[in-house]
């Protein structure tokens, strides 16, 4: 589990394997690129520089999804960390999940909606380490001990991006103060993480509400 990055842990953790699925591919994109961001930190690559993301650290990281972020956040220093989960995260989300179906870590199959759209569906081969995650991930919220900057990362990770499936509700509410505890440990990419989830379910909102109105 060690040798996977960090946006690789967090796309484990949103896996539904018992249904060989995402719950909801925009979300885990997000996820993954605010993923990805943070384990740039923690390598400590990037930093916080005035509410920006500023390349620091010299050389590559050897997994590809960093590295390439790593080459944009050098090529575009100007952006703010909300802008750069949003940037890109389609894109970062399908290399992934490329990388790990070459690895042999999942397999992607492709299943088509009423027969007329294509949906990827991933299946992990090891079930045991997307569960490992899972009891990693609620150890460290249920404990009041100190944790690897990578854990509470990826727990911070898990609750911003609200998916009832990686972390309920009712524990996100429960552990609020461990959560801010460990936030401050992930960086700037999960507050922006945040924000941007708050955000698409505002837009979600409106979008509902707009075609039940057009509907009355």
């Amino acid at each position: 589990m060690n040798e996977l990055s960090l946006p690789a842990r967090a796309y484990l953790l949103a896996c539904d394997t018992r249904r060989d699925r995402l719950p909801d591919r925009e979300r885990v994109a997000l996820l993954v690129r605010a993923a990805a961001l943070t384990d740039l930190v923690l390598r400590g690559l990037v930093e916080d520089a005035d509410g920006r993301p500023v390349v620091r650290g010299a050389g590559g990281t050897g997994h590809l999804v960093l590295d390439d972020l790593l080459a944009e956040l050098a090529a575009d220093p100007h952006r703010k960390w909300r802008a750069w989960v949003r940037r890109g995260a389609r894109g970062t989300l399908q290399s992934l999940e490329a990388q790990l179906d070459a690895a042999g870590v999942l397999t992607l199959r492709t299943s088509r909606v009423l027969g007329l759209f294509p949906r990827r569906r991933p299946v992990v081969r090891d079930t045991a380490t997307a569960a490992a995650l899972h009891d990693e991930v609620g150890a460290a919220l249920r404990s009041g001990s100190p944790v690897p900057p990578e854990v509470a990362a990826l727990t911070s990770l898990a609750a911003a991006v609200e998916l009832g499936t990686v972390l309920p509700r009712g524990e996100r509410r429960r552990h609020r103060e461990r959560l801010a505890r460990l936030d401050a440990q992930a960086g700037a990419a999960v507050p922006a993480l945040r924000k941007v989830i708050r955000e698409l379910h505002a837009a979600r909102t409106a979008r509902i509400a707009a075609a039940s109105g057009g509907g009355g």
